[in-house]
């Protein structure tokens, strides 16, 4: 992989602008598309726009180009990252023209969150140069990418693309299955059910589950893991534990009927003013708000100065 690398976004979203960034303030040439004209209009707006915010050279924006034509876009690129809505069928038309368009050599990742990347692939026949990059938004704030290796994928396709996310700031980890949801969303999604199962056998509301992580388990997170956590305490303990609670918990094997009511009620979160909870428009732009803040004070606190700078 050169120093100065071409990389090609496919999406300008939520996702999209953000990795751009990420490459665009590390010194690399990006290409960005999108169907969707405004997203891609706007792309250098929003990502100068993130950067003034963090204190940083928007100037850095420049090293992004939006182009129109998909084609266009991957011609002449070192690393091709999709970013599309979370569809199977539309990433699996992509892949198939990213094969056709893009370079012989350059690698192929998809930002998927759950979807396994070998079924995103199913029309690839370059399987060798296909893999996982499962980014956390804000892409410029968390440090974490899940690189997963799928059925055929090269150990060298593996090992370049960690060195290229080290290398901009990123912490990569390398996914050896290709399970749906990788690591990171099975864990937090096994939360969610037993956090959704909580309220809806009414041992507590909404509110509660959230203040419990926050105000307990939740300020050690971020420095020191659950398995960290069991060596801590010890595994005979953990075993103990587990003995008398785990036959308790949740094993629902499909959605909640507690939260497939919400939606079918139309209580979609912040989208309709009310989810699990009712959220005013100040509510709403004050979680934002204090999410945000406090992920710039860990990039500068727990990473460094100098890292935080990088993952913008």
């Amino acid at each position: 992989m050169p120093d100065q690398a071409n990389i090609a976004i496919i999406g300008a979203g939520l996702m999209g602008h953000g990795i751009a960034q990420v490459f665009a303030a590390a010194g690399h040439s990006v290409t960005i598309t999108d169907p969707n004209r405004d997203a891609l209009e706007s792309v250098r707006t929003r990502v100068e726009a993130n950067l003034v915010d963090l204190g940083q050279d928007p100037a850095a924006a420049a090293r992004i180009e939006p182009r129109a034509d998909l084609p266009e876009t991957v011609a002449g690129t070192d690393v091709v990252i999709e970013a599309a809505p979370e569809k199977l069928a539309l990433k699996q038309g992509l892949f198939a023209d990213l094969e056709r368009f893009a370079p012989p050599g350059a690698l192929l990742a998809s930002n998927t969150s759950v979807i396994p990347i070998g079924k995103i692939a199913v029309n690839v026949e370059s399987r060798h140069r296909v893999l996982g990059t499962h980014w956390w938004a804000p892409p410029y704030l968390i440090p974490l990418v899940e690189v997963v290796q799928a059925d055929g994928t090269s150990a060298e396709a593996v090992a370049e693309m960690m060195a290229l996310l080290t290398s901009v700031g990123k912490a990569p980890v390398h996914v050896r299955k290709d399970v749906p949801g990788f690591i990171g969303n099975r864990m937090q999604h096994a939360l969610w059910r037993e956090a959704i199962a909580l309220v809806q056998e009414g041992v507590c509301d909404a509110p509660t589950v959230d203040a419990v992580v926050k105000a307990g388990f939740g300020r050690r997170l971020a420095v020191i893991g659950p398995l960290e956590s069991a060596d801590l305490v010890g595994t005979d303990l953990a075993l103990d534990i587990h003995q008398n609670i785990l036959a308790d918990l949740d094993r629902t094997p499909g959605p909640l009927p507690y939260l497939q009511a919400l939606v079918d009620e139309g209580r979609l979160g912040f989208k309709t003013g009310e989810g699990f909870r009712r959220w005013t428009p100040a509510e709403q732009d004050e979680l934002r708000t204090k999410v945000t803040d406090h992920l710039k004070k860990m990039a500068a606190t727990l990473d460094g100065p100098s890292t935080a700078g990088e993952l913008s």
